[in-house]
């Protein structure tokens, strides 16, 4: 199924603009939240196809929401899922998000154009 809904929570202001812009100017449909609160209000009331999910964020980080999705809580197998972090992680907790993420991305290291590419992998 291909990727056309994104939901990005991330707080940073400067880098969700540029990734909602981006996708946008991709083509796709994309909702921006800030807080991890609202981002999984969003991911519950609306089916996206792609959520870009920040690890640092106020109020639920986003290890939390993931838990809260792909976990008991809640089920939305369909969502593909990728994290964007600027915060380095020991190996054994890099590996449990990978687990439940379908990519795991640094922002120091991913350009608009990157996201783009790993975006379309996942389609």
């Amino acid at each position: 199924m291909p990727i056309k809904t994104i939901l990005v929570i991330e707080d940073d202001r400067f880098i969700g603009e540029m990734y909602v812009r981006s996708l946008k100017k991709a083509g796709y449909e994309v909702d921006w939240m800030v807080g991890g609160n609202d981002g999984l209000v969003a991911a519950r009331n609306k089916q996206y196809d792609l959520l870009l999910i920040d690890i640092m964020l106020p109020e639920r980080r986003g290890n939390e929401i993931m838990d809260a999705l792909r976990g008991k809580e809640d089920l939305i197998p369909e969502s593909k899922i990728i994290v964007i972090t600027n915060f380095e992680q020991d190996e054994e907790s890099r590996m449990a998000m990978e687990r439940g993420a379908d990519a795991y991305l640094i922002k120091a290291e991913i350009t608009p154009k990157k996201l783009l590419d790993v975006i379309e992998k996942l389609g």
